[in-house]
Order: structure tokens, then C-alpha cells, then sequence
């Protein structure tokens, strides 16, 4: 199935309305999900939508809730999302973030109790849309873990994403977002439903052999996720675990804590005002320079240019914009049933692109 995101957007859109959610709110979800697909990460984009319906029908995810400010100490924000839909009280705290960076000059933040804020990149965008520079660890419970650690064969954490956001005015910010695993899990699950490999190094299986099929994270024998880069992306998957689970959630992965089929991310983040430095020019003009330095090298074989972090987002965005998102037919067949039990009516469902 291959639709324009306008069209899926509605259909997600409407999925949700049917399931109970708010016009607003279910347009802001729809919107981020199908913009994590045009940007290229299909992991979290429109396939996640019979995660959302599942846990809206079992009252893991509450689609009226909105932010609250639980901790206010000037420079140090602390919010409780509630347990509602990730993009709509992540955004509204990141709203809180900027207004407050504008008298403080930084903001050290908690953001906790969120189900699944979907793509990291895009709260860093709205930061870097007013002119901050952002860093953002995300740790991800509720459910069992996927990921061993360096050196380990056991799942003992998640794909706790990473992210960093470089404003540039009037150009496209330097975003990068990552998940701390090999590949995130959403890809796996994308491979998976499409029945293809995923690159060598991303998975184990439960004898800790390297293995490139998807099945071992969705069939017994379980394998699991690694950390990418081997012992550095573990190492900053810790930090994830520790300063976006323990500091800001006040909830890790560690067997005491409850787990079922929920998700919840809980994310520590830092927004910095860039002017508050004193040289904002030569801040942006510094920023420009080893940018363009980095577009001026020859490119190695097989690479056409080089790039920096949310260029590839950025090209996949225009082709996608273009020619439409692509979904397998096994992730097209769970957004239909789940459209189906959320209680839409089937004329609402896409045919075809147009």
C-alpha cells in the first residue's frame, strides 16, 4: 500500500477519534506519526497505530490527559504526561521548555510518564525552531526489555533513544536521533512484517549468535537487540536508562518495577538558549562553517556526498512528500483491524493511493 500522507494522516486521524481521542489531539498524533514516516523513520510512524488503539482499549493510554507541571524550580521544569498520548504531552511540556528558556537561559527538564513519544527528533525540531540548542535521553519501560547489554546475551534494557538538536536559522536544524540499540525496535517489527533481513550486527539469539532474522524478537526461542557501536552505545544506553528513567521517571527497567504491554517513556532533557553564551553570531557562524567544511569532503566510494545528522531525514522527507509512504502489507493489515476494533466504519478505510 502506497498513500499520500495527507490520506493516511486522516486515516490515522479518524482511527483514533473512533478509539476516543479528541479531533485536536488525534490530528497532533496523526500529524507526528505520518511525519516519522515522510522523515524516513517508519519505525515510528503510522505502524504503531495498532500499539496506540490496543493500549487506548485496555486504559494503558489515556486520551484525554494532558501535561501537568509536577516541579517548578526556576531552571529545573519537572512534568507528569499522565499517561497520555506521547506526542500531545510532550509537545505541551516542550511549549512550557521554551517560554521558561527565554527568562532562564537553560532548562534541565523531566518529562515522565508519557506513553510512547514517538520520534525524539521531532520535540528537538520545535526546540530548534525557537533557536535552542536541546539534548534529550529517553529511557522506554512498561514492557519487557529487548536489549542486551555489551558483552551480554539477556534482555536487559530497551532502545532508550538519544537525541541532540543544533539549531540553524533559516536552514535545517543538525538533528541527531538515534536509538541506542543497533536498529531501533520499530525496524525490527518493519522487517519483520515484511519478511526481510535486518542488517548484520542489530540481533542475537537466544544462544547469543548473530543472527540477521527478525523473527527472534517476535518467536520463541527470544533473542535480543545489542547496543550499537558495542560497548560505547551500551555505555550511552546506561545513561539513558539512569538519567532519563531514574533522575527523571523515577522508573528503570529493573525487574522491581511493574511491567505488562504498556509504553512509557520517560525523557531527561536540556535546553540551552545559545545567546545566553554572548556570541550568537559566531555561534551560527562556527555552526555554518564546520558544517559546509564537512559537505566539502570527498566523498569515499559509494557514498555520493557526505552528509550530516538530518540530512537523510530531510531528503527522504521530500521524496516521501512526493511519491507517497510505502507500508508492507502485513503493517497496512494491522492498521485496518485496528481501525476495525477502535470502531470506524470500513468506507473510512483507503483502497488505494489515488
Amino acid at each position: 500500500m502506497r498513500l499520500p500522507a495527507p490520506i493516511l494522516e486522516q486515516f490515522a486521524s479518524q482511527i483514533f477519534q473512533a478509539a476516543g481521542a479528541t479531533p485536536e489531539k488525534s490530528q497532533l498524533v496523526a500529524q507526528h506519526l505520518v511525519e516519522a514516516n515522510l522523515k524516513g523513520h517508519d519505525s515510528h510512524g503510522a505502524g504503531m497505530i495498532p500499539s496506540y488503539v490496543h493500549n487506548l482499549k485496555a486504559g494503558l493510554l489515556k486520551a484525554d490527559a494532558d501535561v501537568t507541571l509536577a516541579r517548578d524550580n526556576g531552571a529545573v521544569m519537572v512534568f507528569d504526561g499522565q499517561f497520555g498520548f506521547g506526542q500531545v504531552v510532550g509537545r505541551q511540556a516542550m511549549n512550557a521548555i521554551i517560554e521558561r528558556v527565554s527568562s532562564t537561559g537553560v532548562v534541565c527538564a523531566g518529562v515522565r510518564n508519557c506513553h510512547h513519544l514517538g520520534r525524539i527528533g521531532a520535540y528537538g525540531e520545535q526546540c530548534a525552531a525557537a533557536g535552542l540548542v536541546t539534548l534529550h535521553f529517553v529511557n522506554v519501560v512498561g514492557h519487557d526489555p529487548q536489549v542486551s547489554p555489551w558483552g551480554g546475551r539477556e534482555r536487559r534494557m530497551t532502545t532508550n533513544p538519544f537525541c541532540a538538536v543544533v539549531p540553524r536559522p533559516g536552514k535545517t536544524p543538525v538533528v541527531l536521533d538515534m536509538a541506542t540499540s543497533a536498529i531501533a525496535l520499530g525496524k525490527v517489527r518493519v522487517a519483520y512484517n515484511a519478511g526481510n533481513p535486518v542488517p548484520e550486527g542489530a540481533l542475537v539469539d537466544h544462544e547469543g549468535v548473530p543472527t540477521t532474522d527478525a523473527k527472534v524478537m517476535y518467536e520463541e526461542p527470544f533473542g535480543a537487540l545489542g547496543p550499537f557501536g558495542g560497548h560505547k552505545g551500551y555505555g550511552l544506553a546506561v545513561l539513558c536508562e539512569l538519567l532519563g528513567g531514574a533522575l527523571a521517571g523515577e522508573w528503570t527497567a529493573q525487574p522491581e518495577n511493574h511491567r505488562s504491554h504498556h509504553i512509557v517513556n520517560h525523557m531527561f532533557m536540556v535546553a540551552v538558549d545559545p545567546a545566553a553564551f554572548g556570541g550568537l553570531e559566531k555561534f551560527h557562524a562556527e555552526v555554518d562553517a564546520m558544517v559546509g567544511y564537512l559537505h566539502s569532503t570527498t566523498p569515499a566510494r559509494g557514498f555520493d556526498r557526505v552528509r550530516v545528522p538530518g540530512e537523510p531525514e530531510q531528503e527522504a522527507l521530500e521524496e516521501r512528500t512526493a511519491n507517497g509512504i510505502h507500508i508492507d502489507d502485513s503493517s497496512w493489515a494491522g492498521i485496518v483491524r485496528a481501525a476495525e476494533r477502535a470502531g470506524l466504519d470500513a468506507a473510512a478505510v483507503p483502497r488505494e493511493a489515488p
